[in-house]
């Protein structure tokens, strides 16, 4: 496996994997599938303190991680929130771990001073991943999101890096 920057080329690709969790989970609040062209200016807001990096499998892109800013205030400018999507197909096999490992490191580098992650009720796979890499829970804010005909709740963990 590669974990590598993320270059303007693998962009179909990270439109596909998102675009999967958009219809088929809670793990996005988008509630329509993104185009080219609204994932093209979405890439264009990373690089430098917020990366965005792949993880590649036998030349097949399985996933990406990225740290975006938390809140527009300067006050947050050292508290980075992470985000992982992994294809399907590729569920298991370490992918997320990988990513997260690696994007963890890098906000270090880049002198964050703590990451938030937003997890939606129900994925406790995705807790599980959080809890190994050091994140800690601190609060849920319960009903926040409207989805698949259900209200969703949204637990916050943090990492201090």
């Amino acid at each position: 496996m590669q974990i590598r920057e993320a270059v303007l080329e693998d962009l179909p690709r990270l439109l596909d994997i998102y675009n999967y969790a958009v219809r088929e989970t809670v793990a996005t609040f988008d509630l329509t599938e993104q185009t080219l062209e609204q994932r093209s200016e979405w890439f264009g807001k990373y690089g430098g303190r917020f990366p965005l990096i792949v993880a590649e499998l036998d030349g097949v892109v399985a996933g990406y991680s990225c740290l975006s800013s938390f809140r527009a205030k300067p006050a947050y400018d050292r508290t980075a929130e992470l985000s992982v999507y992994i294809d399907p197909e590729y569920w298991g096999r370490g992918v997320g771990k990988r990513l997260m490992k690696e994007i963890i490191e890098r906000g270090k580098a880049v002198g964050h001073h703590s990451i938030v992650a937003c997890i939606t009720g129900g994925n406790e796979v995705s807790v599980k991943l959080h809890e190994q890499l050091g994140f800690r829970f601190v609060g849920t804010f319960r009903e926040c999101g409207y989805k698949f005909d259900a209200w969703q709740d949204v637990s916050f963990y943090e990492l201090l890096i």
